[in-house]
């Protein structure tokens, strides 16, 4: 495969059989040069199973992952050299210093010289403490040095799985701004795989999402968010009302919350329209309330659960 200018990892009908049991099967996508990618899924989904795979912890059954061209199964040390990754936790050494691991993990690495991990540390924002003892660190500078890890070999792509947990509010918006400005200001493409959605709305650009081991819906994050209105409806009588939505064509998900009051998905730009309508078949509306839906709207809708972490597979 060549490399697709500005692709910088493809997944092609990637799949994933133990025993029996499909974990993961026919999952396709692509993580543009400096893109947030978002990962989502339920509990057993299959998203760690696909990160494993995209790391080659594990083999897939089925299907190839291209990273900057090169393919992870046939050029494999190719293909990693431009790839960071934290799956679950940072693994660090508590008793030694952020300098002392970065130092320690940098013999791995040629190219992660004294002045690159001076690099990463200031990035991180972690100078005034790198020469402190790794257990004295919060948890959130814990993740920033795990990241400052991930970054010793310059990659391309980053690979984060499930980066906020554990973190405080502060935290999380600690890292979201660093990520987009890491994205922004290096060019480097995050992959991140997460449970926390109204995190991933405010910092991916792009998301997957996935159910029952398969992708069922991959797009731009304001493209999902604003593609409808949910329309709140108070109406009398409200079973003719509720009959008569149900009528047209440009409204979905028609559902009775209250007795008077029916919650519609449509258009925003069909309101009024809707309004005369309804007037117009004796009707009465006493209140109109719209809202577009979130991000989490969106994943229980698609998903049909609720929004939880994965059981580890």
């Amino acid at each position: 495969m060549e490399n697709n200018k500005g692709i910088i990892l493809s997944v092609q009908d990637l799949g994933k059989k133990i025993g029996k049991r499909d974990i993961v099967r026919h999952i396709s996508f692509d993580v543009k040069e400096g893109e947030i990618f978002g990962f989502l899924g339920p509990n057993g989904a299959g998203k760690t199973t696909t990160i494993r795979m995209l790391v080659g912890l594990i083999k897939p059954t089925s299907g190839t992952v291209h990273i900057c061209g090169h393919s992870l199964r046939t050029d494999f040390l190719k293909a990693i050299r431009h790839v960071g990754c934290i799956v679950e936790n940072p693994e660090l050494y508590p008793y030694l210093t952020g300098q002392e691991n970065l130092e320690h993990f940098a013999r791995m690495l040629p190219e992660a010289t004294p002045e690159r991990i001076a690099e990463v540390v200031e990035f991180v924002e972690l100078t005034p403490r790198i020469h402190d003892l790794v257990k004295t660190y919060s948890l959130g500078m814990r993740q920033r040095l795990g990241i400052a890890q991930a970054l010793l070999g310059n990659p391309k792509l980053l690979i984060l799985d499930e980066p906020t947990n554990g973190l405080d509010p502060a935290g999380i918006r600690e890292l979201r701004a660093f990520i987009r400005r890491l994205a922004k200001e290096k060019g480097i493409s995050v992959f991140i795989s997460s449970h926390i959605l109204h995190e991933v709305q405010l910092m991916c650009d792009r998301v997957a999402i996935i159910n029952q081991g398969t992708i069922v819906k991959t797009a731009a994050v304001n493209e999902l968010v604003q593609r409808e209105t949910l329309v709140e409806w108070e109406l009398q009588p409200v079973t003719d009302g509720l009959d008569k939505l149900k009528q047209l064509s440009y409204v979905s998900q028609v559902e009775q919350r209250q007795p008077s009051r029916v919650i519609v998905q449509m258009p925003r730009d069909k309101i009024a329209e809707t309004n005369a309508y309804l007037a117009s078949e004796r009707i009465q509306v006493t209140e109109i309330r719209a809202y577009q839906p979130t991000l989490e709207d969106i994943f229980l809708e698609m998903t049909g659960g609720p929004a939880r972490d994965e059981t580890r597979l």
